[in-house]
């Protein structure tokens, strides 16, 4: 048994000293000259002139969700990729068990439906002109 979790407590003792090294280490050797200007919070290098808490355009939420809906699609399509790819299906790719669904065609079909699906989103956030910056 000890044999078994000795390898993950070296790692954490590892992790551990490294970490408080790094820290312990900036702190020596550090510069202690402080001013204003250093003790100014840092923003792309862009000076903090509005309050922390501010409002953003709702446009700009809205990007970020289409992003992620579009940058998770793939996620969904690279399974049936892969499927696709090798002719016995996904579990033959991973070593799986053979799968509920075994024709390809049905599967093909669901993968189709689901890009028609995002391509409608696509289409109805262009007409709604959601990439159209202002």
């Amino acid at each position: 048994m000890a044999a078994d979790i000795l390898p993950v407590l070296l790692f954490l003792v590892a992790a551990t000293g490294v970490g408080v090294g790094m820290l312990a280490l900036g702190r020596i050797l550090g510069p202690r000259r402080t001013s204003r200007v250093k003790e100014m919070p840092y923003e792309s290098g862009m000076d903090p002139i509005h309050e922390a808490s501010r409002r953003f355009n709702i446009r700009f939420h809205m990007v970020a969700i289409a992003f992620l809906v579009f940058d998770v699609e793939l996620l969904f399509l690279y399974p049936w990729a892969v499927a696709l790819k090798h002719p016995e299906g996904i579990e033959a790719a991973v070593n799986l068990e053979p799968a509920l669904v075994s024709s390809r065609g049905l599967v093909f079909g669901g993968v189709l439906v689901f890009v028609a699906l995002l391509v409608l989103g696509f289409v109805y956030d262009w007409r709604k002109g959601l990439f159209r910056w202002k």
